[in-house]
């Protein structure tokens, strides 16, 4: 039988994504600056595909040439006169695909493509189930050859060049005398073309290093950036103030070059842009999903000010260098001077990636953070249908929770965001020697308060918290960030600012700690005992936390097993509130200490040894987590599919399109996503896949696609 962790239901939710009104309160020229934002980012966004894995761009081509011949109703009821049943037509996908309009037209383009990626797309083979690095997973950011100690090495390469691996891929090889060899590739439009004055053609060129040969090329994903280019610039026309003119000009110039400093100095003007009524950003910006930690996932977003509820963070932001005071560290750890950002919600109009999240922090760069500071985002339209809760589908707790906890979840995922994005994120500082020598902090005076010893270590010139954490940086990251959102949560100026107080202030603390809790049980979904590793950055840091709070001790929090109505095994998460502030508090005091002192420090090799310690899934007793996660998985709710909107140009106006909540809602935002350009862009993916088709041993070559 397979893995239930592999397998998702036919009645999946689907949920739509509401920004009708803020889209109706712009102007005409706020729309055509949205509109162009958003094409560029649904164009990079395509660039994710060419990140996740070999089959991924043959898939996304097999299913836009499908739903182009044929709208999903069509493609029903045509699936139904042949005699598929309702279920069948769900399931029986190569039947569907071979037996559709699309096939009929085009029989040995679409065999083509159903045979690369056919049998992949299905495939339950250990390496092809989850991402991971050579043989622990698949991943296309890496050729298939390349080890973990190659991806450090890489690593240490980069810094030695002063290269971010932000927007790079690492490919292996061998020179004629067998020594391994990597080509090192940005992602830019420009290729072989020099350009004199860019900061990025006198490093295009091969190196010697350790006794590897290292070769820095660029021209990744150009086709695709070439399109993200031209609606920046068409959106420049349109923008609010110089910084949006001078941050779009220096976007895309990184585009075009490969440069992260470009992207730098561009998310510097986006950081001075306060306030504007869109919001935006773009580029390579997360690193959650390279196995490595370090590269980064195109995205993109545009969002529209949600201007009551950003009323709210705006009071968090006012009362912010007071609260980074009640953290449990030095104040030689935190940063010189707080730099004041925008903390605004915002009704999301496009978010292009493999994801939406509730909340963001940017920019990623450690640099701009300590000296120019970040800005934060609460996605409002986001959490109101991500993160909605049927009673009946809640599992894992106590009946008598359940009606608070349906009552309270909302206003509680506000609070610990807002902390989370603002106090969690934002707070910190990395004690950095520099190029010249000189140091942040006074070696002299600083100590170590969980030792008392002067500070041993720090982050050299080049060194970056992704780079020295790696595979740990983005899950330690959340798991501070997470820790902060709950210690803060404690906090009466806190409550105060949400409008809370009294019994429904201590409500909504008690539900934010049993969501912590409840998340990290249902965090073990992404564990892989196998490989005992984890899959998702966030789910490992609440089942830290909620290791945390275990530890602790005295009754504060217990997972118990128990055997559900329907006879199969249960188990229910129980935390005692009127020890959250005298168990809890001091327990997660201590841990957050420990946490940023070494982050700030640099200390890897401890930080590992305490992340990785609480990370560790093992059925030692109380909790059996092992056995514990079995019960997760059979009792597991799939995440909700999310519909985005399209904009429309029709002649000088903007038009928003909106579409069911529904599968066939889903299809038809992407099939209208690029109503002009689809069989071009399907040609130009499945181009790209097939040119680096050799880096991967799996997929078959496949044609160059017909219009």
């Amino acid at each position: 039988m397979a893995d239930p962790q592999y397998i998702l239901p036919n009645d999946i939710g689907v949920a739509s994504l509401d920004c009708r009104e803020a889209f109706g309160l712009l102007s005409p020229t706020e729309r055509l600056y949205a509109h162009h934002l958003s094409r560029a980012a649904w164009y990079g966004g395509l660039v994710v595909l060419l990140q996740t894995s070999p089959e991924a761009p043959h898939i996304y081509a097999l299913l836009s040439r499908l739903f182009r011949a044929q709208d999903p109703g069509e493609l029903q009821e045509c699936a139904l006169k042949e005699g598929f049943t309702e279920e069948e037509y769900q399931e029986k996908l190569e039947r569907l695909v071979l037996g559709s309009r699309a096939a009929r037209e085009h029989p040995e383009e679409i065999g083509q493509l159903w045979q690369v990626c056919g049998n992949l797309m299905f495939s339950l083979e250990p390496q092809q189930r989850h991402l991971g690095l050579g043989s622990e997973g698949t991943t296309t950011y890496f050729s298939e050859n390349c080890t973990l100690e190659d991806a450090k090495l890489a690593q240490s390469f980069l810094d030695s060049q002063n290269l971010s691996a932000y927007n790079t891929r690492l490919f292996k090889g061998m020179d004629a005398d067998g020594q391994p060899c990597f080509e090192v590739r940005l992602a830019s439009i420009l290729r072989e073309e020099a350009a004199p004055d860019s900061d990025m053609t006198p490093k295009l060129k091969s190196y010697d290093f350790e006794g590897c040969r290292f070769r820095v090329t660029r021209g990744d994903y150009s086709p695709l950036l070439q399109k993200v280019v031209e609606h920046l610039e068409k959106a420049k026309a349109y923008a609010a103030s110089s910084h949006q003119e001078q941050m779009l000009s220096q976007y895309v110039e990184s585009f075009t070059q490969g440069s992260i400093e470009a992207h730098k100095k561009g998310s510097r003007h986006w950081i001075q842009d306060k306030g504007p009524i869109v919001e935006s950003y773009i580029g390579f910006i997360e690193s959650y999903r390279d196995p490595f930690g370090s590269r980064g996932e195109f995205e993109g977003f545009v969002a529209v000010v949600n201007k009551s509820m950003s009323a709210k963070f705006e009071r968090l932001v006012e009362s912010a260098e007071q609260l980074l005071k009640e953290l449990p560290w030095p104040s030689a750890f935190e940063k010189d001077k707080f730099l004041t950002p925008d903390f605004t919600s915002l009704d999301v109009l496009t978010f292009a990636g493999s994801g939406i999240p509730a909340g963001i922090n940017i920019p990623n760069y450690d640099d701009l953070r300590q000296q120019e500071g970040f800005k934060n985002v609460s996605l409002g339209n986001v959490l109101a249908v991500a993160y909605a809760t049927q009673r009946e589908k809640l599992t894992f707790l106590e009946e008598e929770d359940k009606d608070l906890y349906i009552r309270w979840k909302g206003p509680s995922f506000e609070v610990q965001v807002g902390l989370h994005e603002l106090l969690g994120h934002g707070s910190g500082k990395l004690f950095i020697q520099d190029e010249k020598g000189a140091f942040n902090f006074d070696q002299s005076t600083v100590t170590n308060p969980e030792t008392g010893e002067q500070i041993r270590s720090w982050y050299r010139s080049g060194e970056t918290w992704d780079s020295k954490f790696s595979t740990i940086a983005s899950s330690y990251e959340e798991c501070r960030a997470e820790s902060v959102g709950l210690y803060l949560c404690l906090h009466p100026r806190v409550l105060e600012i949400f409008g809370l107080d009294g019994p429904e202030a201590e409500d909504v603390v008690y539900v934010n700690w049993l969501n912590m809790v409840r998340a990290g049980l249902l965090g073990l979904e992404f564990y892989t005992p196998e490989t005992c590793s984890w899959r998702q950055a966030h789910m490992q840091a609440r089942f830290v936390i909620l290791r945390v709070l275990l530890e602790a001790g005295e009754g504060l929090v217990t997972v118990v097993p128990t055997t559900g109505s329907d006879g199969r095994p249960d188990a229910r998460v129980r935390l005692d509130r009127h020890k959250i502030r005298s168990v809890g508090q001091p327990a997660l005091e201590r841990f957050l200490r420990r946490l940023q002192v070494l982050k700030s420090t640099g200390d890897v090799a401890a930080g590992r040894a305490l992340y990785q310690g609480y990370s560790a899934v093992t059925d030692a007793a109380p909790e059996n987590f092992l056995a514990l996660r079995e019960t997760v998985l059979l009792r597991k709710e799939a995440r909700k599919l999310i519909v985005q909107p399209n904009t429309c140009l029709e002649g000088s106006q903007v038009h928003l399109r909106e579409y069911d909540a529904s599968a066939a809602g889903l299809i038809r935002s992407f099939s209208e996503r690029f109503p002009e350009d689809g069989p071009e862009l399907e040609e130009v993916l499945t181009g790209l896949a097939k040119a680096d088709a050799h880096f991967w041993r799996s997929p078959k070559e496949v044609p160059a696609l017909q219009a």
